[in-house]
């Protein structure tokens, strides 16, 4: 709700006066918020509920990560008003920093208590594999600081450090996270089809090797680009696979959800199928220069990836589990979200695409302006009746 508020503050700045907040400051907010206070903190949380429905010995001592959740939520907090007040200041900077250690700390006991379950579910390597690529994301982030503080910075080192640490985090982190709760969900065991685990090495190596895609706007040398291309077409291929074997293996569980529960899963393999294709299309040199030109095409494929992706699938997962009170009014304001996603996208796009030739579309911002309001109030409402108790 904070993130979405954030976001509409920064559309409404966009369209009106507003000068007490300076937007690049908020914008810092909004992201690191929605990266550290949203979707890293959520995935904590449900990974540490995994933990516990498969520690049937009672091994884990589970105290340890309210201290670990408290520390991500202060830091969290903190960098959300730090970055308003001062954008890149000594607060922001310093809570930031402890934000990735508190990380760390968190893949150290994960990885450790892992040990004590009596059984190896197939989705603790999904979950190993996104901590260990949120714990490489951080180089990403000390590299800035290096740049910053020895005031050596170079524009293409300072994008590479950026766009490393992003895909880093919302192709690895995030992304094998939200596998690996999906396939607990599914109850998927190591013994079902061996896609499951081809699909985990193959995802695994193009998603290291993915982080040239990020980088094409460089003059790459050839040998690392044709490998860039091949992690691309691997993860199309890959992705199309996992996809038909998950839906016909789990054809039942999908066709028992709630229509609405229904409506946002196929939305969202929609919007990953449509990802792993845009990635592939921007191996295209000419399509390449032309994305990485705009920046509504980047914010269009941002938005892509952290609302209809990550943040639909971690809805999904919270209701699909009874995590919150799910009654008329939360699933109204969950409708109402993802319509904001879906109307969120098509706006974005239409704006990256009519940017390609230099077009204003008319009330553009406004009708942008619009969706951020429902994408708030939609939040807002469920926030607001999903209290357990």
């Amino acid at each position: 709700m904070l993130v979405a508020l954030l976001g509409l503050l920064m559309r409404y700045k966009i369209l009106f006066e507003f000068p007490l907040l300076d937007q690049k400051s908020v914008q810092h907010s909004h992201s690191h918020f929605a990266f550290a206070g949203w979707v890293t903190h959520t995935l904590m949380t449900l990974i540490i509920a995994f933990l516990q429905k498969h520690d049937t010995l009672h091994k884990i001592t589970f105290k340890k990560y309210n201290i670990i959740l408290i520390g991500n939520l202060i830091c969290s907090y903190v960098m959300l008003i730090s970055f308003i007040l001062q954008g890149y200041g000594a607060i922001s900077i310093t809570f930031s920093t402890l934000s990735i250690f508190v990380s760390y700390w968190f893949a150290y006991v994960f990885f450790k208590d892992c040990k004590q379950l009596e059984t190896n579910p197939v989705a603790i390597k999904w979950f190993k594999a996104a901590l260990f690529f949120n714990v490489i994301s951080s180089l990403g982030t000390f590299a800035l600081a290096y740049m910053m503080a020895t005031k050596n910075i170079h524009q293409n080192e300072y994008l590479a450090s950026i766009y490393y640490y992003l895909h880093f985090q919302y192709n690895g982190w995030f992304f094998f996270a939200c596998m690996g709760l999906l396939l607990d969900y599914l109850k998927v065991t190591s013994n079902d089809n061996r896609i499951y685990s081809q699909s985990f090495i193959w995802l695994f190596w193009s998603c290291i090797v993915g982080y040239f895609l990020s980088t094409l706007w460089l003059d790459l040398p050839l040998i690392i680009y044709i490998l860039t291309v091949i992690s691309a077409i691997v993860q199309v291929v890959i992705w199309y696979l996992l996809f038909k074997t998950i839906f016909k293996e789990n054809k039942s569980i999908f066709l028992a959800l709630p229509n609405y529960l229904k409506y946002i899963i196929i939305f969202i393999s929609f919007a990953l199928s449509v990802k792993f294709l845009l990635q592939l299309g921007s191996t295209v040199p000419a399509i390449s220069k032309l994305a990485f030109g705009f920046r509504p095409i980047i914010i269009a494929y941002l938005h892509l990836i952290l609302l209809a992706i990550i943040s639909l699938f971690l809805l999904f997962y919270i209701y699909v589990n009874d995590f919150i009170v799910v009654n008329k009014k939360t699933i109204l304001g969950l409708v109402l979200f993802s319509i904001g996603v879906v109307l969120n996208e098509i706006v974005l796009g239409l704006q990256g695409i009519a940017s390609f030739s230099y077009t204003l579309i008319p009330n553009i911002n406004e009708a942008l302006f619009g969706v951020a309001i429902l994408l708030f109030a939609s939040i807002l409402w469920v926030t607001f009746f999903a209290k357990k108790g």
